[in-house]
């Protein structure tokens, strides 16, 4: 293969018709004003608050249906399916434009529920929509009314980009269990989008392979953050706790945040501080002394 590269033209919907760019497949699940819920398939959906503020980036036409329900009644739900050919073929049909909400769902192949929010989670008079039975993930959001979504350039088809704040993620058990042991992935479609005026492109799930972090690197701060936030969610730490935890070694950083984290919830911390560490590791000391 030759190592030049040639100029190509950029386009309009340029990752798709100037590019090889893989994105993801959703449904995003809003309330039509009958009251139904409506599915709508999508790739550019992405994360974009990180830290702090956690929330999602979506880009739709603003006269599809999804675009003028989530400007209506402020929540969606962005529901992950498997990389079925079948699920991949219904995401076809359901992404066909000008139909209505009653049109398009009777072409559903999908079963819905009701939203997993708690009453407390719900604010007054706003009806959820429905999510996928069938999805692996489930991400329940909220417009943040916060950023202005619409495009300004009149010229063309409106472009909304909603920026969705992230109220609860879901997951169904096995792949709870896979994110927190980090073992095992969901088979999750790739779209390449719509190519040659006739076909969209999916890819099919390969099985991920892992990478090291050489050992030379030690173990950061984040590295540690990272490990106790996902260990148990009803026991916070500080950062000055987890800095105590970087001289760690690697092969050992989760088996001792799992201790820290368990005689935490034996004396019923809930938040473990640099103290409560110290506290710990001299317990540890006597008892390997003893």
């Amino acid at each position: 293969m030759s190592s030049d590269f040639v100029d190509i033209r950029i386009l309009d919907n340029f990752y798709q018709t100037s590019s090889f760019y893989p994105m993801p497949v959703v449904l995003v699940s809003t309330v039509a004003e009958t009251g139904q819920t409506n599915l709508g398939p999508y790739s550019l959906c992405f994360p974009y608050g990180i830290a702090g503020e956690h929330s999602m980036m979506l880009i739709s036409r603003g006269s599809s249906n999804t675009a003028q329900n989530i400007e209506r009644t402020g929540v969606c739900a962005i529901n992950f399916v498997s990389d079925s050919k079948k699920f991949m073929r219904n995401c076809v049909t359901l992404g066909y434009p000008g139909e209505t909400t009653e049109e398009k769902m009777a072409n559903s192949v999908f079963a819905l529920q009701p939203s997993a929010r708690r009453e407390s989670e719900r604010e007054p008079g706003v009806q959820y929509p429905d999510i996928v039975q069938e999805a692996v993930q489930v991400f329940e959001c909220t417009l943040d009314r916060r950023f202005p979504h619409k495009t300004e350039d009149t010229t063309k088809e409106q472009e909304y980009r909603f920026v969705l704040r992230l109220d609860k993620i879901l997951l169904k058990p096995q792949w709870r269990d896979a994110l927190l042991m980090g073992k095992g992935f969901p088979k999750l479609p790739i779209d390449y989008g719509y190519r040659n005026n006739t076909r969209f492109w999916f890819s099919r799930h390969s099985r991920p392979y892992a990478v090291p972090i050489p050992k030379s690197k030690g173990v950061s701060l984040d590295t540690v953050q990272y490990a106790a936030q996902r260990y148990d969610p009803e026991v916070s730490w500080q950062d000055e706790a987890c800095a105590k935890m970087v001289k760690v070694p690697r092969i050992f950083l989760n088996q001792a945040v799992a201790a820290c984290v368990e005689a935490a919830k034996e004396e019923g911390v809930t938040e473990i501080t640099p103290e409560f560490v110290e506290k710990i590791r001299d317990k540890r000391n006597k008892e390997r002394g003893g």
